[in-house]
This record gives C-alpha cells, structure tokens and sequence, in this order.
C-alpha cells in the first residue's frame, strides 16, 4: 500500500505470542539484491522511527569521487574545490586533469593534504592524484575537537592582544600562521556531521545524537570566527607597529579582551554542561558589558590617522568575539532545551481539558 504522500505502507502481523512481522516492499528488496533469508538490519531512531539497512556499517571504500581541475584553474579555487570534496566525506578523492598535470597544481594538492585531517596521498599518476581519508572509518570524537578548537581560539585572542599591548610584530605574525590550525579542525567537524547525516548507522559511533550534530557544527563555525578575528587584530598590529599608541585606550582594550575570553570560556562550557541558566548570563552579561563600552567608543573616535583606524578596528573585533560568545550561549540554550526530557505526566492528570 502506498500512501499519497509516497510513504511505503505496511500493516504489522503477530505471528507467535510475542513476535509481530512485517513485509518489506518488493521493488525494495529487489533493488537491493536481497533474497530469502538474507540478513538486515534496523536502527531505532530519537524520534520513534526505524531506519532498515541491508548492512550493519555503511561501505565507505566504495565511495570515489573524482575533481576534475585543470592546470589554469586558479590555485585558490583547487584548494576550495578539495575542501569542498573533503568535508562531503568521501574517503578516496581523485584529483584529475586532462593533460599532464603540472608541478604548481600538484602543490596545491599537497599542501591541501597538510591542512586536513585525514586525507594522505595513496597514489600519483601524470595526469593526477589519489587521496585516501585515513580516519574516515574512525573519526575522533566530536567534543574533543570543539574543546580544542575553544582553546586554540582563546590562545590566539590572548596572544593577538598581548601582541598588539607591545606592538610585537613576531607575536602578530605567530598568530596569523596558526589560523590554518583551526580552520583543519571547523573543516573535520562539518565532514564529520555532513557523514552523519547522510548516514545515521555512524552516530553510534561517534556517541552523538542528530541534535548534537547541529549544534557542533554552529559552535564549530563560531569559534573558527572568533580565531579570524584575533588575526584580524594581528594584522591592524603589523600596521601599526610603528606609532606611538595611546596607553589608556589600550588598555581598555586590553580588558575588553578578557572579559570577552571569560564569556567565551563560559559560553563553550555551557555547550556540555547544558546550563540553561549560566548560558542565560553569559548572554545579559555581553549585552551589558557592550553597553558599557559607549565612553570608550567617544575617546577612540576622537583620535586621528592610523592610529584611529587601527584602535576602532581591535575594538570592532573585540566586540565581535563577546557578541560570539553570545552566540555560544545560545547555541547551548537551544541545545540544552531540545535535549530535556519532558515531565512525567501529572497523576492528576492535565488541566487542560476539551471544552
């Protein structure tokens, strides 16, 4: 029986005491070479479903995927296109062109291959080469990586402010080099999530539910922006690095700073706490803290040159990082509300009632 809505439909019989069966379709069956007696499997969903698969784990070494580029294709663009590729989690990616590739794009090739996890060259042709994912079938766990990318993230705010207090040059630079780092991890997180949803015979595996997927992902992208913003910081400092500064709006800036890194450090816990009223905190507390900031904005302004350009845009960027955080927050609230267990019903019964 089909539904209208193209649902497969399918009545349940009892054919013992305690053992109820139900037919599978046959178009079904047929397009998955099943015969009598073959063995499959079923996966009982969060939301009452269940998923019928004709194998226990999906086949992953099957999936091949071929990017097609040409020598002329500007290098940026290969690197996007391979990103792209990676993080649709395919585990074997062919890198092809149709003439003899050239050294500069076999460059971009492995220079892809340093800045993610996973991939490693398996084999290299004169007209291309073929990358297998090295952690496709054993993924690392989610949680860890957002916790590193949390850390990574507030160290090089911290260093790309303490950078920009001495006018060190080298600080700023060590910070911008180390931007690649946390991006390789963003990329892992989106490939592992896109993999689980295509997926869900994965989630097991990775000891994560389909909500959690989405709220890693955003918290993911959250703190890839707030790395971007402390290399923001680092560039104005390379910019400036030979003008006399005002002390005193420095450090304003500088305690701007850390009291951002202090809403992001809360912010992020509350994601595996699920602290409904602590993520509610952090988020009155950057409002507030960013209210306050109105006396500062007057005195940045009244400055002239580079020198005001330079404080306006660490200030912009500092603002970004606490309103990030916010974001945080409520990435965890949404999280941590979705995740609660409704109550058990009142033994009285509810005191909503037809009328």
């Amino acid at each position: 029986m089909k539904t209208p809505r193209g649902y497969e439909g399918r009545r349940i019989q009892q054919t013992g005491g305690s053992t109820f069966a139900v037919s599978l379709p046959k178009a079904w069956v047929r397009a998955n070479n099943l015969t009598r007696g073959a063995l499959v499997y079923f996966l009982p969903r969060e939301d009452g479903s269940l998923s019928v698969y004709t194998e226990e784990v999906p086949k992953l070494e099957k999936v091949r995927r071929v990017c097609l580029v040409t020598n002329k294709t500007p290098p940026d663009h290969i690197f996007r296109r391979l990103v792209s590729v990676y993080i649709s989690g395919a585990p074997l990616v062919e890198v092809r062109t149709k003439e003899r590739m050239d050294p500069s794009t076999r460059e971009v090739v492995r220079k892809f291959v340093q800045q993610v996890i996973g991939p490693e060259i398996l084999e290299e042709t004169p007209t291309g080469v073929v990358l297998q994912d090295m952690v496709s079938s054993n993924p690392m766990p989610l949680p860890s990586v957002l916790r590193r990318m949390h850390l990574m993230a507030r160290e090089m705010q911290s260093d790309a402010m303490t950078g920009f207090r001495g006018q060190d040059a080298s600080i700023a630079r060590d910070v911008a080099d180390r931007d690649w780092e946390i991006d390789r991890l963003h990329w892992f997180v989106n490939k592992t999530v896109v993999m689980a949803l295509k997926d869900p015979r994965l989630l097991p595996t990775l000891s994560i539910t389909l909500p959690d997927c989405l709220t890693y992902d955003l918290a993911s992208k959250t703190l890839e922006r707030i790395a971007d913003h402390a290399v923001r910081i680092s560039r104005v400092t390379t910019m400036v690095s030979d003008v006399r500064l005002p002390a005193t709006q420095v450090e304003q800036l500088a305690k701007l700073s850390e009291e951002a890194l202090v809403f992001l450090d809360s912010a992020v816990e509350t994601i595996f706490t699920g602290d409904i009223d602590k993520a509610n905190e952090v988020i009155d507390g950057v409002g507030k803290t960013l209210i306050s900031r109105g006396p500062e904005l007057e005195q940045i302004f009244a400055k002239k040159g580079r020198v005001a350009v330079a404080l306006a845009y660490v200030l912009e960027s500092l603002e970004r990082t606490a309103l990030y955080a916010a974001d945080l927050a409520e990435i965890a609230l949404n999280h941590a509300v979705n995740s609660e267990r409704p109550p058990p019903p009142s033994p009285e019964g509810s005191r909503f009632t037809e009328g």
